[in-house]
């Protein structure tokens, strides 16, 4: 049986319009993160 994690935050992606939830490499500039992933991060000029 997999291990439930709590109720963590959640974002929609600027970019590919997709839901993400908090990370632990995101704990300190939560408030900044708008990209799912650094692909999106990458090609948020061409959409």
């Amino acid at each position: 049986m997999a291990h439930k994690k709590p109720n963590l935050p959640q974002k929609i992606c600027a970019t590919c319009g997709k839901p993400f939830t908090w990370r632990k490499k995101w704990e300190k500039n939560w408030d900044d993160v708008k990209y799912c992933s650094e692909r999106c991060r990458r090609s948020k000029s061409k959409t």
